[in-house]
């Protein structure tokens, strides 16, 4: 197997409301979609991630759909400073996110908060001083 993640797909609630969080509040740009569709792809710089209906996307893994607690994952996004971690923190608020930590100095070094989209996927927002990871 490659070491590489060519796509993440989130379960989402309700389609309409992701795609407006992120295609329009964080700016991610869609690949192909069309007004109706029921998954929406996005082309990010490495990978891909798309949205597709909780529901459904349980049903292909053959799980049950209702989630809930800690999901055991985190998407992270790396900024080149601390600066720019606040920027984007208060960006993904301003499309709509829930704050979970508030960015603040971390005991390992670096600079970093969370953040929840509308379906509770849990973002990280970090500078790195050790490793570059933008």
């Amino acid at each position: 197997m490659k070491p590489k993640i060519g796509l993440i797909t989130l379960g989402v609630a309700d389609i309409a409301k992701s795609l407006a969080f992120y295609r329009d509040g964080l700016g991610f740009p869609t690949h192909n979609f069309n007004e109706g569709d029921d998954v929406v792809f996005f082309k990010l710089e490495g990978t891909w991630l798309s949205i597709y209906p909780r529901e459904k996307l349980a049903e292909d893994a053959q799980l049950p759909p209702n989630g809930n607690g800690f999901p055991n994952i985190t998407l992270a996004h790396n900024a080149e400073s601390k600066q720019a971690v606040n920027a984007v923190f208060d960006l993904a608020l301003k499309a709509g996110a829930t704050p979970v930590k508030i960015p603040q100095d971390v005991f390992w070094g670096g600079y970093s908060g969370y953040f929840a989209d509308p379906d509770n996927h849990l973002w990280e927002v970090a500078w790195n001083p050790f490793i570059d990871l933008t």
